[in-house]
């Protein structure tokens, strides 16, 4: 029974060891896929790309056969035309139909066969071209979808090799139960070594219950210790963090990745020398351009004896052209150099200088392709002449391959410099993992135009060379051609220093970004780049201003007794306004009654006077009446009943007069009516009255003053107010307004590159009428000379 157990056990575990391996292939077959369906992703967004190619193809194409319709169109017309001049001949001069008109239909046949044998080429290639798009399309999509089926099964094994491990281990622990039962029988029925045998495993069995119960402890303790930190954790995320950025890569991308000062020097340093480069390749460019008009204008022909042929005329006009081409090259390299400082952070999506670098060199590569087809025409026209030789035209035809080498190459390096500028415009059109693959074509493609200069170089070199032993070359011809030459091998000097300066720093540019190294930031939007930095500007301000000196505290146990100063004057401020109000009513009865007794004492002054000036007139009369002998008692007697008789009338002479009592506040008039003396009660009132009246006006103009400083306190109050909102509503116009200036400004940005496209289709559009209207010329002139032939035939065969 045992050793069946045992084999069972054995079994079990060989099943339970190829079910893991099993489950191990599976995993590594599912990540597999994984990759695999990563990849078919990729590249699927890379045909995606091509399509786009092929569909702005067939729109060239599609546009170049409507010119071509309208071609046959005119064609058509001329030849109903001929036919109706031809027919009008007939019947003018009713002669049989003449051979010309036949030679000119035969060429418009040929041309209008040519032109649809090449129209439907062009058709079946954009034919071929969309069904071989559709077929990889649906291939691609079949695989896509067989690919998630079998991510489905696989899942779906995987889920079942789960449900069977767990099937196995009860049945394991169902085998385990059985074995003690049979364990505690063999006890029963006597047996020793099965007694043995289950003495050992009830040993075991005790002591496994002791750990899965140890175990089983511990484990509730952890899991009430992580429940406990889980709650406690959630309850302060829930209360100190209610935004969680980092689930979002959108926000990542704001995060001020950190910040590597050698990278900036290394990238700013690195930009100077690429900008010394871009000087030197901009001052070659001029002279090859300049002096290539200036050959124009002495060879073949002289401008100063005759005159140059019309092809070799418009090619001088666009060559005199070249420094609004050339020039805008150095100035953009310039802003994007100037663009590039310590603060910054340089990457692809940082880089929007780039963006008119591009455009100033794709204007130029627009140049060189509008000016190429003259360029071989004036060789052509060179290799025409009667003084050149053999080997002159060999060379000729050599600079021919270089220059069309030459173009395809700049033109080359412009699309790789236009890739470079998708991050920082739209970073979807551009994967990460696609830089350094662009990085690595730039720097080849650096290297096959220096291959190009050097070829330039050597066959213009061999070609000057030639020109030297002939006859009639001058003197400025020569000065011409070594100045073209010396601009040659300076673009071939240049040019070999940028492919090497490109290819020493191939690891810096394609070393990866700094947000690489940020958990979750993925691909960066401009516009994040922007606010990033924005947002790194804002935390050097925040710890510049940290490390800024904190002023003086004042100590805490002044602070508390200035707090009790301040809680015990807010107490007792009630109180201290009542007796300020008490105080200003007792300096105001004070004042009254000073006023009061100030004004007693000016009318006891002026009775004073009044006393001492009547002693001072008896004094003057007594001197006067008593100037004889001395009088006797009686007579005094009578003298002094005499002065109060006179001392009486004087009286009444003074009671018809009014009394003034002067003070500080005002004048008081006063009068003695029917020979009585005003009482002391009477002025008194009349004192008290006129105060009584002074403090009224004086009142009621302190009420209105106070009335009047409320409002003025209110209008003050409303005018801060008015103030306040008329600053917020400033800054938000202000803000408003810088929106609407960088709306401007990428609307302007907007209008010049439509143009420059707009000027550069009418461009291609007005050389491409220019050949039309040369082969039209020349098929006139063939026209013309079937007629003469035609006409001379007639009237030969008129004279036989």
């Amino acid at each position: 029974m045992a050793a069946d157990l045992q084999a069972k056990y054995q079994k079990l575990a060989q099943e339970y060891s190829k079910l893991r391996a099993q489950n191990q292939v599976l995993k590594k077959a599912v990540v597999d896929e994984q990759g695999q369906g990563t990849s078919l992703k990729e590249e699927l967004k890379m045909k995606d790309q091509c399509v786009r190619k092929l569909q702005q193809e067939m729109d060239s194409l599609t546009f170049r056969n409507q010119q071509l319709a309208k071609r046959v169109e005119l064609l058509q017309e001329e030849l109903v035309t001929t036919e109706a001049k031809g027919k009008k001949n007939k019947q003018k001069n009713a002669d049989p139909p003449s051979q010309m008109n036949q030679q000119l239909q035969s060429v418009f046949d040929e041309d209008l066969q040519n032109k649809i044998e090449e129209n439907e080429r062009l058709h079946k290639q954009v034919q071929e071209a969309q069904e071989k798009h559709r077929q990889i399309e649906t291939e691609l999509r079949e695989r896509l979808v067989v690919l998630e089926r079998d991510t489905m099964q696989h899942h779906a094994v995987v889920d079942g090799l789960k449900q069977k491990y767990m099937d196995t281990i009860e049945k394991l622990q169902n085998d385990k139960a059985n074995l003690e039962m049979i364990a505690v029988v063999g006890l029963e029925g006597g047996v020793e070594g099965a007694l043995v045998k289950s003495h050992s495993l009830e040993r075991e069995a005790k002591e496994c219950r002791l750990r899965t119960e140890e175990c089983q402890q511990q484990l509730k303790n952890i899991h009430a210790d992580l429940s406990s930190r889980l709650d406690q954790s959630t309850s302060i995320i829930q209360e100190k963090i209610p935004f969680n950025d980092r689930r979002f890569a959108e926000y990542n991308t704001l995060d001020v990745p950190v910040h590597d000062r050698r990278h900036q020097l290394k990238a700013r340093d690195l930009n100077g020398q690429a900008l010394a480069f871009v000087r030197d390749l901009v001052g070659a460019l001029l002279n090859l351009h300049t002096y290539t008009e200036q050959r124009i204008q002495i060879y073949p022909i002289d401008s100063a004896t005759d005159t140059i042929s019309p092809l070799n005329q418009k090619f001088s006009e666009y060559l005199h052209e070249n420094a609004a081409y050339v020039r805008p090259l150095e100035e953009g390299m310039l802003h994007l150099f100037e663009s590039i400082t310590e603060e910054t952070v340089t990457t692809l999506e940082t880089t929007v200088k780039l963006k008119p670098f591009s455009d100033v060199f794709t204007s130029y590569v627009c140049f060189l392709k509008k000016i190429l087809p003259y360029q071989l025409k004036s060789l052509e026209e060179e290799c025409e002449c009667s003084l050149c030789t053999a080997n002159l035209q060999a060379r000729n035809m050599e600079l021919q391959s270089d220059m069309q080498k030459m173009t395809a190459a700049f033109e080359k390096l412009q699309v790789y410099i236009s890739l470079l500028t998708l991050p920082s415009t739209t970073p979807e059109m551009l994967l990460q993992t696609n830089h350094n693959v662009v990085f690595t074509q730039l720097a080849a493609c650096l290297h096959s135009l220096h291959d190009v200069m050097k070829d330039i170089s050597k066959h213009y070199s061999q070609k000057v060379s030639l020109e030297q032993e002939l006859p009639t070359i001058t003197q400025k011809l020569k000065n011409t051609n070594d100045c073209i030459l010396s601009s040659v091998v300076a673009l071939s000097n240049v040019t070999g220093k940028v492919g090497t300066f490109f290819s020493n720093n191939l690891d810096f540019f394609t070393a990866p970004s700094v947000y690489g190294s940020r958990v979750g930031m993925g691909i960066i939007d401009p516009l994040a780049a922007e606010c990033m930095l924005e947002n790194k500007k804002k935390a050097a301000a925040y710890i510049k201003s940290l490390k800024k000196s904190c002023p003086g505290s004042v100590p805490y146990e002044e602070a508390l007794a200035n707090r009790r100063t301040i809680l015990s004057s807010t107490e007792s401020r009630e109180g201290l306004s009542q007796q300020v109000q008490q105080s200003q009513e007792k300096i105001a009865k004070l004042e009254q009654e000073k006023e009061h007794w100030m004004l007693e004492a000016q009318l006891a002054k002026i009775k004073l006077e009044k006393e001492n000036q009547r002693l001072t007139e008896l004094e003057s009369q007594l001197k006067t009446t008593f100037t004889g002998p001395v009088p006797s008692i009686g007579s005094i007697q009578e003298n002094g009943a005499i002065a109060k008789i006179e001392e009486l009338q004087l009286v009444e002479r003074d009671s018809s007069e009014p009394v003034r009592c002067t003070s500080l506040v005002g004048m008081l008039t006063t009068s003695i009516i029917n020979n009585e003396i005003p009482d002391a009660e009477s002025r008194e009132q009349l004192i008290k009255s006129h105060y009584m009246m002074r403090v009224a006006e004086l009142t009621s103009q302190l009420q209105i003053a106070d009335s009047k400083s409320v409002h003025f306190f209110a209008e003050c109050r409303a005018l801060v107010k008015r103030l306040a909102l008329a600053e917020k509503s400033r800054e938000t116009f202000s803000e408003e307004i810088k929106v609407a200036n960088q709306n401007v400004v990428r609307l302007q940005d907007e209008l010049t590159t439509t143009k420059r496209s707009y000027e550069d289709q009418l461009s291609m559009m007005s050389d491409h009428l220019c050949s039309m209207n040369e082969t039209l010329s020349k098929q006139r002139e063939e026209i013309d000379s079937l007629r003469m032939g035609s006409k001379g035939n007639a009237k030969k065969n008129r004279g036989r």
